[in-house]
């Protein structure tokens, strides 16, 4: 997965705010925060893909780069990787907006695997592309 470190790469598909509830004790926001909104963010795009419910069975490649501050704006870029028959990957990039106007910069990314399911939590398959 080439990663561009001077522009995100695919669809803005979370923006949220860093708050002062979501800090450590050294006022950087927690690394499980962040991880969250990702999560968040590729199951509305793996969501998307497959046309209904989605389950996240795996986080792999996370890596942090730089830290979140309160006030920083996050903002998740996804994009569809590889597809098979029930389950998908997407890659993500978490980028911020630093005191929310400033310069952006990549805080981490990572690859998040996704199972199709139906009502029950049985995987099905995801649908291949209209058109």
């Amino acid at each position: 997965m080439p990663i561009a470190e001077d522009a995100p790469t695919g669809d803005l598909t979370l923006r949220t705010m860093a708050m002062p509830a979501d800090t450590n004790a050294a006022g950087d926001i927690f690394g499980g925060w962040v991880l969250s909104q990702m999560d968040l963010a590729g199951g509305i795009a793996a969501g998307q893909r497959a046309g209904g419910r989605v389950v996240t069975i795996a986080v792999d490649k996370m890596k942090f780069i730089r830290p979140v501050h309160v006030g920083d704006v996050l903002c998740v870029y996804s994009r569809v990787g590889r597809i098979g028959r029930t389950s998908m990957e997407i890659h993500l990039e978490a980028w911020a907006l630093r005191h929310r106007f400033g310069h952006r910069e990549k805080v981490t990314e990572a690859t998040f695997t996704f199972v199709a399911v139906d009502d029950d939590g049985r995987p099905v398959a995801v649908p291949p592309v209209a058109g």
